[in-house]
């Protein structure tokens, strides 16, 4: 149901009357996990079309508490593994980029109207090393695919790129594999900073809701039963 212009004390009302239909373990677990949830960060998938890497993107964002993941598909449309996935993308914000011409500075306008820099992953670049990245700006992390990296687009419209030190011969780590480096370290140092990176009360209520509707089932028929309730 659109619950968009659902005020907080109906959407908070709502939630109350799902909660009777979800074990007390799942809603402990819904709240144990939300207390390090952020969007303080976030991360821009560029075109993947592997849907190996894809998935185990997807997997280090709920595993980091990161939540939400924008995709761009330019050319390729995304489709994660879900033997790899394992329902990490049921617990996060999916926002997708695909009915223009030009997604990926949709996506950078997006992000910059809600205050993120734009920070393009890349080896080739040396702007900004991976434990030097300032954590006072929301970032947004921006990936491409394993062949190509990032587009000509996304280099450009970048703010700043950043790159994972490395020592041996090998050019660069796959996407998941630096997804999961940056994401760890970026996640710790804020988590030990004084900044804030939690989420305010109605993102909480809302990631709230949409979780309930996931896990009842047939969860229409509950929330039409409480609208009718309430007239």
């Amino acid at each position: 149901m659109d619950d968009k212009k659902w005020n907080r004390e109906i959407k908070q009302d709502l939630y109350t009357f799902l909660s009777d239909y979800i074990t007390e373990n799942k809603k402990s677990k819904f709240e144990e996990v939300l207390r390090n949830r952020t969007r303080h960060v976030t991360v821009v998938l560029e075109d993947l079309y592997q849907s190996h890497n894809a998935s185990a993107v997807l997997r280090s964002c709920d595993c980091f508490g990161v939540q939400d993941v924008h995709i761009i598909e330019n050319r390729n449309e995304f489709q994660p593994s879900k033997d790899v996935a394992l329902g990490s993308s049921k617990w996060l914000n999916l926002y997708k980029y695909k009915q223009k011409e030009h997604n990926t500075k949709a996506c950078f306008d997006a992000l910059r109207a809600n205050a993120y820099k734009i920070y393009a992953t890349s080896p080739h670049k040396d702007d900004i090393l991976l434990d030097n990245v300032p954590l006072d700006e929301k970032i947004a992390f921006v990936f491409g695919t394993e062949l190509e990296g990032l587009s000509g687009t996304a280099m450009k419209e970048a703010d700043h790129y950043v790159k994972i030190p490395m020592y041996g011969f090998t050019e660069s780590f796959n996407i998941s594999v630096s997804a999961a480096i940056l994401l760890h370290s970026v996640t710790n140092r804020l988590r030990k900073s004084r900044l804030s990176w939690k989420l305010r009360d109605d993102e909480l209520l809302d990631i709230k809701l949409d979780w309930a509707r996931k896990v009842i089932r047939k969860c229409e028929v509950f929330e039409k039963q409480f609208l009718k309730q309430r007239g």
